[in-house]
């Protein structure tokens, strides 16, 4: 691990000069000791969300990317690395230890505000906040054991080592962490939610979209609890991410506004904070989007997945409305991410890459909720969600038409069991809604999914590899230097 102290300062700094273009320096050079009222408080959660982002990872990682053969993109790293599944050395941008830093040096903030509430008689005005630092404390911890640690496994122990679980500002020079359980991980993330969720109510932010709020909150316990299995929690966590509970309004409008959009004006709008669909945005620095990066790796979104997946036929019947393109041969992009670039000196050309991140769409918690109730078997509820889902990705959409079925579902997938033939539906229309934005990989995590990843030899031999749900390699890699604080590393 980092010793987070040291970078606290660098962080927020970054943090002004991307929103602001204030000079942290100007100021003193250690607000921890002056974190004495609760706008300080505010400000400094500010810091409290990673500010680099799991995209590349999670993507290349996944059966979302294939290689599409010699000379057909670049090979720079971490793609190659990632697409086998092996551990990536390097540090840098759309790295797992990039990645790993940026979650750690969140939590510390939100410690750092937690101890400033903590040694401070605020009353009640700082209750939003104090739950605005315990959710995004979980949050980050959450990311850290889905990426690094085994798959919690709903009804199994989940005693593998997790990751260490930070609860107070680092203060030492070597500090010593141990990583715990899988399932001592979530036990505190769940104390830290449960603690966090009630404190809310009633607080106000200058851009909400950028902070848990009482909806964004609802919609990440509805991801956790369908991790851990407690369908009844889903449910009700997803029933207040919207006004009461109703989505159709709520999505991102795929068949009807953003059709119309040119393309430059379907960037620029798809992240905007004004939108009732982006429940949470995170500004994170990123090359991701660019195509010289993530859009045209050799390893990536290529043309059968764009072709046979993102607009292949759903079990509706119909293809989902999408904004794709092609950026080069066998190269595309969803264009749901947008990269901004906040200049530091602009006759030197230089600054900050970064993209506004949907953290958490609304969606997110209707298609949470619609896989809860198929866990229960309550078929007709999922199916009325699906289909709500499915009216905001079809052109023309016709609810006798297009309309989900058991019978269409099972016949579509060929299988015999109702249940599976739902989980199958809700895993496509994930896949599909959220193509190029790193929750496959969770998906995959979440249901033991094996992955294939194809390789093309120059004669244009193709192999094929598979990741299985039992393989060490499906835990991304902690970075060697947390050892130093004791960390042990994963198994290969």
């Amino acid at each position: 691990m980092k010793f987070y102290n040291r970078y606290i300062i660098a962080l927020m700094g970054a943090f002004l000069l991307l929103s602001s273009c204030k000079k942290y320096l100007d100021q003193s050079p250690d607000m921890r000791a002056e974190i004495n009222t609760v706008d300080k408080v505010a400000q400094l959660l500010v810091s409290a969300y990673p500010k680099y982002n799991y995209l590349a990872m999670a993507e290349t990682y996944s059966d979302n990317v294939v290689d599409k053969g010699a000379g057909v993109g670049h090979v720079a790293e971490p793609f190659p690395t990632l697409y086998k599944w092996a551990d990536v050395e390097d540090t840098g941008n759309n790295t797992p230890t990039q990645y790993w830093n940026a979650c750690y040096e969140a939590i510390n903030n939100a410690n750092q505000a937690l101890d400033a509430i903590e040694k401070n008689n605020f009353g009640a005005e700082v209750n939003p906040y104090k739950g605005e630092a315990l959710i995004a404390r979980a949050y980050a911890h959450f990311m850290l054991v889905t990426f690094f640690a085994k798959e919690y496994t709903i009804g199994a122990t989940n005693d593998a080592p997790g990751i260490p679980y930070v609860t107070k500002p680092e203060t030492t020079t070597l500090p010593q962490y141990n990583r715990g359980t899988v399932a001592s991980v979530y036990e505190q993330i769940q104390k830290d939610l449960e603690e966090g969720l009630p404190l809310l109510a009633g607080g106000t932010w200058k851009v909400p979209k950028y902070h848990f709020t009482p909806a964004a909150a609802s919609a990440f316990a509805s991801r956790f609890y369908l991790f851990k299995g407690e369908w009844d929690k889903v449910i009700a966590n997803a029933n207040l991410v919207v006004p009461n509970g109703i989505y159709l309004n709520n999505q991102r409008p795929w068949n009807t506004t953003l059709a119309n959009y040119t393309s430059a004006e379907f960037r620029a709008e798809i992240t905007k904070a004004d939108k009732n669909y982006n429940i949470l945005l995170g500004e994170t620095y990123s090359t991701y989007q660019r195509s010289s990066v993530g859009g045209t790796t050799r390893y990536g979104f290529g043309t059968t997945i764009f072709s046979n997946i993102y607009n292949g036929l759903t079990v509706t019947g119909a293809r989902f409305v999408n904004k794709g393109l092609r950026w080069s041969d066998n190269n595309y992009t969803t264009y749901t991410l947008n990269e901004y670039f906040h200049y530091t000196n602009v006759t030197a050309g230089i600054g900050f890459p970064y993209i506004m991140q949907p953290l958490i769409l609304a969606e997110e918690g209707l298609i949470n909720r619609a896989e809860a109730y198929i866990q229960k078997e309550d078929y007709n509820s999922a199916i009325a969600d699906l289909n709500t889902f499915a009216s905001q990705r079809i052109s023309n959409y016709n609810a006798t038409t297009h309309a989900v079925t058991v019978a269409k579902a099972k016949t579509f997938f060929n299988v015999t069991d109702d249940k599976e033939a739902l989980l199958k539906t809700v895993l496509q229309f994930k896949q599909i809604g959220w193509m190029s934005e790193g929750m496959r990989w969770m998906d995959i995590v979440r249901h033991h999914l094996p992955v294939v990843h194809n390789h093309l030899a120059v004669d244009g031999t193709e192999t094929f590899e598979t990741l299985s749900p039992t393989d060490n390699r499906r835990m991304f890699q902690i970075p060697r230097e947390a050892q130093i604080a004791g960390v042990a590393l994963n198994p290969r």
